[in-house]
């Protein structure tokens, strides 16, 4: 009973680490600056860009190429500026977390 108690803490801690770790990559990158996970700054929420995009096979892609571009029009007047400080790895890593939230 112990060990399995502890084999499950220890995959809850390696699991919500890695979640920790893409949101440390997204405050590392100054996503954090005009984004947060829950609401909105300048831009939108993450989570609101994860239920905008949910079920859109394209969504990755799309997203990635905006992060590292930058866009405008998508959820108002103010643009999202290019990155270019992030790699596009960074980026796809970016953009699977942001499409993972709930």
């Amino acid at each position: 009973m112990k060990t399995t108690l502890l084999f499950t803490a220890a995959l809850t801690m390696l699991a919500s680490g890695s979640a920790m770790a893409n949101a440390d990559l997204a405050k590392a990158k100054n996503c954090m600056s005009c984004h947060s996970v829950d609401n909105k700054i300048l831009g939108p929420g993450f989570k609101d860009v994860a239920k905008k995009y949910a079920g859109d096979k394209t969504a990755e892609a799309k997203l990635v190429t905006k992060v590292l571009k930058g866009g405008s029009g998508s959820w108002g007047t103010i643009p999202m500026p290019a990155n270019a400080q992030v790699s596009e790895a960074e980026a796809k890593t970016l953009v699977k977390w942001v499409l993972s939230l709930k």
